[in-house]
């Protein structure tokens, strides 16, 4: 009896071993399945309480504003077009994925739903949710993020919105040559604006276009980097703000001028450089899932990783990233940052001023709740169906945890041109 009773103890060990080996690599589907889902799990929890709230006009009337201690006195209700904007600039890529009958079909078509109806109450007058469009000089950056959503979401987001409203966005749009913007990450701003405008057919400002990606040319510092402005700053703003809205700009304009050859040579060239900084990024997650807290806007927390989201969503990634270390090494990151202890988010279901909990003493002048939904960034390949290799590849160690376990990993070297 005993002599049963242990072969039966190990024949269950055995199994429970087998099962725990496939999960680690072997069974690749639900490996991947278990990464999407929670993924989807995650974008739908940040997404849900700002466009129930918006769809249903309740935003300004429910939504608790937190802003920095040392808030800079603008007006706070920017903290609304920051949040709507920032986080349907994350959103849209799923958003567009047509309609079927999973779990996670049911989150996109009702948050789908809810988007459009936020769409048209952003801009309608008459509205307790209409935006802040016509002061402050912030808006120009949210509207942009706005209308980088529509780029990245024109199908499924603007093309079923009524004239009417899509008037109503040519109209707040235009109005925001109004904004100088700085000598910095802004110029992109005004760049990604106009080339919505350029997009949809409207009366556009060259101008700012070309100003922009002179500029961009000209902060050019090497090895996949930008500076964000004449000087360099060692942070994350080509993860926020520079590396996508340059490449995407440019992309437009080549559309847009049928990919005549000068048009294309700097969208390839920029794309090249963003693959590079990927590279680099992809190196700063440790094999914990963590990466380092320096430079300023640290708040917008998974924001970081948005080149090599972007990369990812367009099938850009270079030979050097492949699917499935890139996923498992932000899903390490998103895991470690959006755990079960839900750190990040308050009583009611919105982000927290911090960088890791509540740590609003870290938080810039700027910084608003709002602020804080630039970490949906991170989400843009959830724009790729889920039988993408993105998700059906199995995962595969990332470079710094392949380095620090002492198994063989790429030697790194500087990019040239």
């Amino acid at each position: 009896m005993k002599l049963k009773t242990a072969i039966i103890f190990i024949l269950c060990a055995f199994t429970v071993l087998t099962s725990t080996t496939s999960l680690a690599g072997g069974n690749t589907q639900k490996e991947s399945q278990t990464d999407r889902q929670y993924w989807c799990d995650e974008l739908y929890k940040m997404a849900y309480p700002i466009l129930h709230e918006m769809s249903r006009e309740k935003l300004h009337a429910n939504m608790p504003i937190e802003v920095s201690p040392q808030w800079d006195g603008r007006n706070k209700d920017v903290t609304y077009l920051e949040a709507f904007g920032r986080l349907m600039d994350g959103l849209a890529p799923w958003l567009s994925l047509p309609d079927d009958n999973t779990k996670e079909g049911k989150q996109r078509k009702e948050l789908r739903e809810m988007a459009l109806k936020c769409y048209a109450v952003a801009v309608n007058p008459d509205s307790p949710d209409y935006l802040l469009w016509r002061s402050e000089g912030q808006t120009l950056v949210d509207a942009a993020f706005l209308a980088e959503s529509l780029l990245r979401g024109f199908d499924a987001l603007w093309v079923p919105l009524d004239d009417i409203t899509k008037q109503r966005y040519i109209e707040e749009f235009t109005q925001l040559r109004r904004v100088t913007p700085g000598y910095s990450n802004w110029l992109l701003f005004s760049s990604t604006v106009e080339c919505f405008l350029m997009k949809v057919g409207a009366p556009y400002d060259n101008y700012r276009i070309t100003m922009a990606f002179n500029k961009m040319e000209e902060w050019y510092v090497g090895d996949g980097w930008y500076s964000d402005g004449p000087t360099f700053a060692f942070n994350y703003y080509n993860s926020y703000v520079i590396q996508p809205m340059y490449v995407e700009c440019l992309e437009v304009v080549a559309e847009q001028n049928a990919w005549r050859a000068p048009q294309k040579a700097s969208f390839d060239k920029a794309l090249r450089r963003m693959q590079r900084h990927g590279e680099s990024l992809e190196r700063l997650i440790s094999p914990e899932g963590t990466f380092p807290a320096m430079g300023r806007s640290l708040t917008y927390r998974t924001g970081m990783l948005q080149p090599l989201a972007l990369l990812a969503w367009r099938e850009w990634l270079p030979e050097s990233l492949p699917n499935g270390q890139v996923r498992a090494a932000m899903t390490a990151v998103i895991k470690r940052m959006f755990n079960e202890s839900n750190v990040n988010y308050n009583e009611h279901g919105y982000l927290k001023l911090g960088f890791n909990g509540a740590q609003p003493d870290m938080s810039d002048s700027y910084t608003n709740t709002g602020s804080l939904y630039l970490a949906s960034f991170a989400f843009l390949p959830l724009g790729l169906p889920a039988d993408h290799p993105f998700w059906t590849d199995a995962p595969i160690s990332w470079t710094s945890k392949k380095a620090w376990e002492g198994d063989p990993f790429p030697k790194d070297a500087t990019y040239k041109e």
